[in-house]
């Protein structure tokens, strides 16, 4: 009996020794939100960051920002919601620390967030670019359209399992140039696993949707994206592609090949990169195909 009891003390500190550990906060480094956020800038964040292509229905003539089309995953549907300033139905009542805290930590006012939404990528976010993307939703038209209801099947609507995920495979950080790389190529790294993250779609996940990152930008067979092909320096140049023509098929989705991209790409490219700087599709081509 005493032997019993004891096996049973030990299985019970071990759970609460495993319980504390999944449900302890994951956090990163803190943020300077005392700069001055610039709208301007921010809109063109908006644009690098993919966020109208996500929260835009354009198909059924949605506003812009006012809530997309469902993403679905292996977890279930999840529908990105409003993010205009509206105070009820947008983000307008959110504030920055909160903004900070859903892009850094996948953490939102009302809890966990799923990974459907890319914090493991804007984690990775520069202060500046934080202030900046929230100085322009704060500006945006509020648009007082009702957030759209996701299909999260069970256990996966339970939101505080997102804890335990956060503390298996996140870890929020912000990004570090890569030594002995130009200024050029560490703007691309920089927006690729970053705000445009590319990585997102492009990358492996395991069983339990999290990236492989020491596989980036391998190609996906599946997830928020659909299948994206590999973007490796050897594939892309099999396409046909320089920087000069890589950087030119993100601005009009035209390739080597005479093909033009379609699907989801063709929405990024139309809402995103098209949007983008020469210097910005430069750099992005730069780093995919340097050696």
């Amino acid at each position: 009996m005493k032997k019993r009891w004891a096996v049973a003390g030990v299985v019970v500190v071990l759970g609460v020794a495993v319980a504390a550990y999944m449900l302890k906060p994951v956090t990163g480094p803190a943020r300077d939100l005392s700069l001055t956020g610039d709208v301007a800038r921010g809109q063109y964040v908006l644009r690098l960051a993919g966020c109208v292509s996500c929260h835009t229905n354009g198909n059924a003539g949605g506003a812009e920002l006012a809530g997309g089309v469902g993403l679905e995953t292996p977890f279930g549907t999840f529908v990105p919601p409003n993010i205009t300033s509206h105070p009820e139905a947008g983000i307008g009542a959110w504030t920055l620390a909160q903004f900070s805290d859903a892009l850094s930590n996948g953490m939102g006012p009302e809890g966990h967030l799923y990974p459907a939404f890319p914090y493991e990528n804007y984690t990775l976010m520069s202060d500046q670019d934080v202030v900046d993307l929230y100085a322009a939703l704060m500006a945006s038209e509020p648009v007082a359209e009702p957030e759209g209801a996701s299909s999260v099947p069970f256990p996966f609507n339970i939101r505080l399992l997102m804890a335990g995920w956060k503390n298996l495979f996140f870890s929020p950080q912000r990004f570090e140039p890569e030594e002995g790389r130009d200024e050029v190529y560490n703007r691309g790294k920089y927006l690729a696993y970053g705000p445009a993250h590319c990585v997102a779609c492009h990358t492996p996940r395991n069983a339990l949707g999290a990236l492989e990152w020491d596989r980036a930008l391998e190609g996906s067979s599946g997830g928020t994206g659909g299948r994206a092909p590999e973007l490796s320096r050897e594939e892309l140049m099999e396409e046909g592609y320089d920087v000069a023509t890589l950087a030119q098929t993100l601005r009009d989705g035209f390739t080597p090949g005479f093909d033009v991209l379609g699907g989801p790409m063709a929405e990024v490219i139309a809402d995103s990169t098209s949007h983008w700087t020469d210097e910005d599709l430069t750099a992005v081509a730069t780093f995919l195909l340097a050696e």
